[in-house]
């Protein structure tokens, strides 16, 4: 069930450039990368055999240029309806949505609205309006992201002030998470220090944090000094950091011991009571 999450115009839109496209591509086995997405969505996949009343909401990464939306997101979501847990894939705003890469100007681009934040928040409301309808359980509703999305999931786990201007009753909702999952996050680290606007707090939600030390693409400084804030804070958290594993593996990781990522996230689920 694929929806807008926008009930009318898009906040903030921008002038449309180039139709939203997919196309195949390279490394990593292949990964299908999803261009100029201007109409945000969400899909919901239902839960497979046991409902666990636990709900996630995946933010694919591409640096905020493309979306990763197999390889960090419909996969994604396999695995986590094969547990029980409802899965909704958000297809947030690129590029653009946040700071990125520019390959033309050789630079990187500051946009004055966080996009990719007003569709996360969003999509976070959005669910919990549909707790009755799907199922769910109203405090297990949950994030996980990867590399740029893993910057979406400290965003909306610490900005809790909406990003855009109430569009209808779905605003009045929280959009802080109750639990928050961030594998190879990036845009935290910025010249050794944490990113100024993250400012973790004893609200911040328990967060698992997993990346590898030989990440070509986000050192890991990114989730150490996230780490080190939730701490603190007094915020629980579970944090990994494995020796190998490179960037961008999502489930596609089989030869070093970071490919058991899956069963350490199922464990802390149990072990936090969401599951």
């Amino acid at each position: 069930m694929q929806i807008d999450i926008w009930p009318g115009a898009v906040p903030d839109a921008a002038p449309t450039r180039q139709p939203e496209s997919v196309v195949a591509a390279a490394g990593h086995g292949g990964w299908a990368q999803v261009n100029d997405v201007s109409n945000p969505t969400m899909t919901v996949y239902s839960p497979k055999g046991l409902n666990t009343g636990a709900a996630v909401i995946v933010f694919p990464g591409g640096g905020f240029r493309v979306l990763a939306i197999d390889l960090e997101g419909t996969e994604i979501c396999d695995w986590l309806t094969s547990r029980g847990i409802t899965c909704v894939l958000l297809k947030y705003r690129v590029p653009g949505g946040n700071d990125y890469w520019d390959e033309k100007c050789r630079c990187r681009i500051f946009p004055k609205i966080p996009l990719a934040l007003q569709d996360a928040q969003r999509t976070i409301k959005l669910v919990r309006s549909k707790v009755t309808e799907l199922n769910l359980n109203p405090r297990k509703i949950g994030v996980i992201g990867f590399s740029a999305g893993g910057y979406l999931v400290a965003q909306t786990s610490n900005i809790v002030a909406s990003a855009y201007a109430p569009v209808d009753a779905v605003d009045k909702l929280s959009s802080r998470p109750d639990f928050a999952i961030a594998l190879y996050p990036g845009h935290l680290c910025r010249a050794g220090a944490l990113e100024p606007s993250i400012r973790v707090t004893k609200d911040t939600p328990p967060t698992f944090l997993l990346q590898a030390w030989d990440d070509p693409v986000d050192p890991i400084c990114n989730s150490t000094l996230y780490a080190r804030a939730l701490n603190q804070a007094g915020v629980p958290a579970e944090v990994h950091l494995f020796a190998k594993g490179g960037h961008a593996f999502g489930l596609r990781e089989k030869e070093h011991p970071l490919a058991a990522w899956p069963s350490l996230v199922e464990n802390w689920l149990k072990e936090t009571g969401v599951l």
